[in-house]
């Protein structure tokens, strides 16, 4: 690695890509990713850290701002909060960024010249989050992270939580001492879960602790598209439940037809708590959860429906013939050993549901080789003001999707 001490230079973006960082290029036509940069914008960048193929650099200055361009109006962003990488783009055009983001992905990736991507809808761009994570400083005060980095900036305020979690912060809840704290509150009951590192507690006004339930298998109540789930606080979630809805109304879009008239089951792979098998209502299925945790929740939220739930990687779990599956993996994606599980149940159509557009991208172009062919892609934002972007597509198998959809 080298580090260059010649002047910083200026460049023009030319697009986002995946992580979010602006894409530009050097005088000797060496790629640079620039965080905090947008497409359009003519930046000038610091030091630069220089690889063999590529280099990196951060802003220092924004000659020709793009139209997107605002200051970041949370009072966390501007104190170093790293969570929000994106506070700086105007919340309406954010989608749209996004949209750019998958579509590159899917063409450098996936090997798509022209790929076809829609947007799918974003939810509220302000108390959106219900899950968090907060560091502690050494005084037990609770706040964000800077931007890859261990230092915690104590803040009482946050744009994108939740307005009960925010109370609980500006009330006085902190640590006994540093570490970590996860906090989950449901958004129609109140009941607030924590996650608490082993041997530590939560101090503050007897009132404001007593509003938090730290026991390590505590649980919630969220509601999601009229349906009542239990949530524990060891269990993944999405952000909110608004984002919840969202993904449920674009899985059920892309499931389509086939989950109405079903003669097989169908496969609900990396299933969580049973979002999805419990809200769009399967005749009969199988829910795939590795997580302890979220498939005891599975199997309250599932209690009296037709739906087997299975602790097990979906990788290693031997699949059940199925007419469509549904699969939410983890950032990672699918994977060869995934995808294959996936295609081995001969599933006619399969949703997929990626929280990162290269993971997308690659899975996609591993279900083609057992010939699953995409018949619709939609970005969707579940992390406003974050360059996070979630991407629900649906693939066919060849034989009843016979024109290509790209």
């Amino acid at each position: 690695m080298d580090r260059t001490a010649d002047p910083p230079p200026t460049v023009r973006i030319e697009r986002n890509v995946a992580g979010g960082d602006g894409l530009g290029r050097l005088e000797d036509g060496r790629v640079v990713f620039v965080a905090g940069a947008l497409a359009g914008e003519l930046v000038r960048l610091g030091s630069l850290d220089v690889r063999r193929d590529f280099a990196r650099g951060a802003v220092t200055a924004v000659v020709e701002p793009s139209p997107a361009r605002r200051e970041p109006p949370c009072p966390a962003r501007r104190a170093g909060c790293g969570g929000c990488d994106w506070m700086h783009v105007a919340p309406e055009v954010q989608l749209d960024h996004k949209v750019d983001i998958a579509r590159e992905a899917f063409r450098r990736i996936g090997r798509i010249e022209h790929p076809w991507i829609e947007p799918g809808g974003t939810v509220p761009p302000t108390a959106y989050r219900t899950t968090v994570r907060l560091g502690a400083d050494r005084h037990g005060r609770l706040g964000v992270r800077v931007h890859r980095s261990h230092h915690v900036v104590a803040t009482d305020a946050c744009l994108v939580l939740h307005p009960d979690l925010e109370r609980l912060l500006r009330d006085g809840l902190r640590l006994d001492g540093a570490g970590e704290v996860g906090l989950r509150v449901s958004a129609i009951t109140g009941a607030v879960t924590a996650s608490v590192p082993v041997g530590r507690r939560l101090l503050g006004p007897r009132d404001v602790v007593g509003r938090v339930d730290p026991r390590p298998r505590a649980w919630l109540v969220e509601r999601v598209a009229g349906v009542d789930l239990r949530v524990g606080m060891r269990s993944f979630f999405q952000s909110g439940p608004a984002a919840a809805e969202l993904l449920v109304e674009q899985v059920r879009a892309a499931a389509g037809a086939v989950l109405d008239d079903m003669s097989q089951p169908v496969v609900d792979a990396y299933g969580g708590v049973g979002l999805f098998a419990a809200t769009l209502g399967f005749r009969s299925g199988v829910l795939v959860e590795s997580s302890a945790s979220a498939c005891a929740d599975a199997r309250r939220n599932l209690a009296g429906r037709a739906v087997d739930v299975v602790e097990s990687t979906v990788e290693s779990w031997r699949a059940v013939p199925a007419g469509l599956v549904i699969a939410d993996p983890a950032r990672a994606g699918l994977g060869r050993a995934g995808a294959h599980t996936v295609a081995a149940t001969g599933a006619d159509r399969v949703v997929l549901v990626s929280c990162d557009p290269v993971s997308a991208a690659r899975d996609g172009a591993l279900l083609a080789d057992y010939g699953y062919v995409p018949a619709g892609v939609h970005a969707v934002d579940l992390f406003p003001h974050t360059h996070h972007v979630e991407v629900v597509a649906r693939y066919d198998k060849r034989h009843i999707h016979e024109s290509e959809f790209w």
